[in-house]
């Protein structure tokens, strides 16, 4: 009884065959694979190592770049 026999099975496929119908199913396949397909592609080109972006220059209130050794930061009041 721990084990599902395969006419278990056969009538489990065709109870979901009988609600979603072939059209649905046939479906519902093709977006599958699709996904897989596209999760692989995407592991794939996830494995290149990638150029690190260089930071976006720091512009002071003037408009002009602020120096580098200064941190523009907004200290507040301890209350």
């Amino acid at each position: 009884m721990g084990s599902l026999s395969i006419w278990h099975w056969l009538i489990v496929l065709l109870v979901v065959v009988m609600i979603f119908g072939t059209k649905k199913l046939r479906n519902m396949g093709s977006d599958l694979g699709g996904a897989v397909k596209g999760f692989k592609d995407g592991m794939k080109d996830g494995s290149a190592p990638e150029t690190p972006a260089t930071p976006n220059p720091q512009v002071s209130a003037n408009g002009s770049n602020a120096d580098k050794s200064t941190i523009d930061v907004e200290a507040r009041q301890k209350s």
